[in-house]
């Protein structure tokens, strides 16, 4: 069986429980969260830069990111793990160390490192669960943050610091922060997943939902693609 279809088969079970919670769902992904106190010095030189997330299934943050106002390019892929296990048949056993994570390119002159964190504990995941999210669970689908370089990750840490100083979740953060991982791209039909299959069950009830997320509660950075 095709491993994407795999997916979808396992979760044919789960789907009406799975609506049933996604009014919850979606009313904790739009709390509002506040700016981050630590961020990038801004910058009026256009250029690129690189972050590293992840956060559950990498459809949907890549479905996420692909809409935020300053992004240039948005790759699904594993990172945690090495080379040789960056496979999504390997991965999906759990125990490789990779998360399914996302590589976003962005302008540090239009968007800033700390402002893609916000948009990532705000409406791409839910950064209180651990090594799961919505339907699916396991450790490649933990919460986590692949910094870049210490300053990426001296803005991480301090930023999810001052989230659960202000309990924004109401339960702890989980997200791990880790710098020097290399990210691995994933098969071709992993990326744009959701652009490509809209109508698929899986990508209406967990992704469809943060998407919209985004343009309700970002609407200067939501962009349409």
């Amino acid at each position: 069986m095709h491993p994407a279809l795999g997916r979808m088969v396992a979760i044919i079970p789960i789907i009406a429980f799975t609506l049933a919670c996604l009014a919850c769902n979606v009313a904790s992904a739009t709390v509002a969260i506040p700016d981050p106190l630590l961020d990038e010095s801004p910058t009026a030189a256009k250029g690129e830069r690189v972050a590293v997330v992840a956060g559950g299934c990498f459809w949907g943050i890549q479905a996420v990111f692909e809409h935020v106002k300053g992004v240039v390019d948005v790759k699904a892929g594993y990172a945690g793990g090495s080379a040789d296990t960056a496979h999504y048949e390997i991965v999906s056993s759990g125990r490789t160390g990779h998360a399914e994570s996302v590589r976003i390119k962005y302008d540090p002159s239009q968007i800033s490192y700390g402002q893609l964190l916000k948009v990532f504990f705000s409406v791409a995941h839910n950064p209180t669960e651990l090594n799961r999210q919505g339907p699916d669970h396991g450790t490649q689908y933990r919460s986590a943050i692949f910094c870049s370089n210490e300053e990426q990750q001296r803005i991480a840490k301090a930023y999810i610091d001052q989230l659960n100083q202000v309990r924004a979740f109401g339960q702890p953060i989980v997200t791990v922060v880790s710098v020097g991982n290399p990210f691995y791209e994933a098969e071709a039909y992993h990326q744009d997943y959701a652009v490509h299959h809209p109508n698929e069950p899986y990508i209406v009830i967990n992704d469809l939902p943060k998407v919209a997320n985004l343009r309700k509660q970002f609407p200067g950075l939501y962009v349409s693609r």
